[in-house]
């Protein structure tokens, strides 16, 4: 998981504060397209950032993006970098 500038979420009638990102890959055809699973979670309390789910998804990386991502040196900080691009999130790196 990698932490994000907080961002309020409506969640059951209540506004959630989240400030975690996570993801992971559901598919690659090695080709040309791969699809990533992602969640955005409360502030984590445990040693690995878990914490309560306040809304997920799936996207789709395909075209020059995924040619892009494919050629990062670190392909797994590329697709946090690439999914908080599309979901217009700010990870924060200390």
């Amino acid at each position: 998981m990698k932490q994000i500038q907080s961002i309020q979420i409506w969640v059951n009638g209540q506004e959630q504060t989240g400030n975690w990102l996570g993801a992971y890959i559901i598919n690659d055809n090695l080709s040309d397209s791969a699809q990533f699973y992602w969640w955005i979670a409360k502030n984590g309390q445990d040693a690995d950032h878990s914490g309560a789910t306040l809304t997920s998804g799936n996207l789709t990386i395909d075209g020059e993006s995924y040619i892009d991502w494919n050629n990062e040196i670190d392909i797994n900080e590329g697709a946090y970098e690439w999914i908080a691009l599309q979901l217009k999130l700010t990870l924060i790196y200390i």
